[in-house]
């Protein structure tokens, strides 16, 4: 049993998924984070498909005897899951658990450290420090009907361009929206450009992924990155959104969620 502590605890809330490998890879990349910060209490929930989800965590939590909890969205835009799904569930918990302070983080996108994740997954792939001027990036996303996470995606590819040096870089995208990522591979060959890169920007494997990754070999990507996985550049993010909630917090400028 967890001591209380006056440290909030992170909690990292993932979309859950059957694909094993989704599950295998949050609970990598939240031993990362442990490794970094030692001494924070970092627990997962799940919204769906994997145990245990989020309110038995809370529920778990407060028995602990945990006060102050920071909810953490394992999200890279700020979509249906961060805007509806997340704050009612923890709503939710807080109404059952009046002892227990909840306050919900910013999702992961976008960052800078985002973009040197990618680059450190394309580096893995194959791609040469000195291919960057002759290759054009596929930013290929899940993918989502929410038009502000569609326009958050396009505003990465184009500022990444600018900051990285690529020849071209072009969102894409597994569902919901286009084009997708055969499309945008095959619109960088008509270009000329020489080498294309799939650079897939999505945490953990899983259906979407995976149809990324058919997408990138069906159009003949040269390169084919990895998902972010746990790479270190995202567990650092996890732990510089958790500090930004917990100076917001103390600010007032971010609400303790309540019923």
């Amino acid at each position: 049993m967890h001591r209380p502590t006056s440290r909030p605890t992170l909690l990292v809330v993932a979309h859950g998924s059957r694909d094993p490998r989704h599950a295998a890879t949050v609970s990598a990349l939240c031993a990362r984070v442990r490794a970094l910060r030692p001494g924070l209490r970092v627990e997962v929930g799940h919204l769906d498909f994997n145990a245990p989800r989020v309110p038995r965590v809370l529920e778990r939590l407060s028995a602990d005897g945990a006060r102050h909890v920071v909810a953490l969205p394992l999200l890279l835009t700020r979509a249906f899951h961060a805007k509806s799904d997340i704050p009612a569930v923890l709503r939710e918990a807080a109404a059952r658990l009046p002892l227990l302070t909840i306050r919900q983080a910013e999702v992961l996108g976008p960052s800078r450290l985002l973009n040197d994740a990618l680059e450190r997954r394309l580096a893995e792939a194959g791609l040469r420090p000195g291919d960057r001027r002759s290759t054009g990036v596929v930013l290929a996303s899940a993918g989502s009907s929410d038009p502000e996470a569609i326009a958050v995606i396009a505003d990465i590819a184009r500022e990444w361009r600018r900051t990285a040096g690529w020849c071209a870089v072009r969102p894409a995208f597994a569902s919901a929206s286009l084009p997708r990522t055969a499309d945008a591979v095959q619109a960088l060959r008509a270009e000329g450009v020489r080498q294309v890169a799939v650079a897939p920007y999505v945490i953990a494997p899983g259906f979407l992924p995976d149809r990324i990754a058919a997408g990138a070999r069906e159009a003949g990507a040269d390169i084919l990155a990895p998902t972010l996985g746990d790479a270190p550049e995202l567990a650092r993010l996890l732990l510089h959104r958790y500090d930004q909630a917990l100076a917001t917090g103390a600010r007032g400028d971010l609400p303790a969620l309540t019923a």
